[in-house]
């Protein structure tokens, strides 16, 4: 098993593993699995500014992990919103944990102070995985998703993985390897 950044080719797999946390529990907010062209397109976006990292077995991809946006401000760019999925073989095997190691490491590399994970009240696994890797609650937002015919609370998580009190330059993820 590896890890290695994720490409559009790899599309198909992360739909197969997003999906059943789209159309079987209330884990993700969006109602619709993404098209093929959709999610190629996310992957695309996505890592021009932040990593989006997967874990492989053989031609298999286990899991995956990525960062992006928390808002869009200015001041903000040294803080990050960051998620993790698994394929239903894949979990509990330390995986997660490996993917979000890998991706945090990649985040320092850009100067990323804080990370921050939004997480569905329900999930219970997730607000526990993200505690066991040095998360810490720092909200609660009430009934702000309606999901399956019920409200839904969501939590934020943070971790601080610099102690910059005036940060370094944030380096987008596709001009990371230029900078070393």
């Amino acid at each position: 098993m590896f890890i290695r950044i994720a490409t559009k080719e790899d599309a198909n797999q992360l739909i197969d593993i997003y999906r059943p946390y789209i159309e079987n529990n209330t884990t993700s907010f969006e109602y619709d699995v993404p098209s093929l062209d959709d999610f190629k397109q996310r992957i695309r976006d996505i890592t021009i500014t932040y990593p989006y990292i997967v874990m492989v077995d053989g031609e298999t991809i286990l899991g995956y992990a990525y960062a992006h946006e928390y808002k869009e401000r200015d001041a903000y760019q040294w803080t990050v919103e960051v998620s993790v999925y698994l394929s239903k073989n894949a979990q509990g095997k330390g995986i997660g944990r490996r993917l979000y190691n890998s991706l945090e490491e990649y985040l320092r590399r850009q100067h990323v102070v804080n990370i921050m994970a939004c997480i569905t009240g329900a999930n219970e696994t997730s607000i526990a995985f993200h505690e066991h890797m040095g998360y810490e609650t720092v909200g609660q937002f009430k009934k702000v998703g309606f999901k399956n015919n019920q409200w839904l609370d969501i939590y934020w998580l943070e971790k601080q993985i610099s102690s910059s009190v005036s940060p370094e330059a944030f380096i987008p993820f596709s001009k990371l390897n230029e900078s070393y």
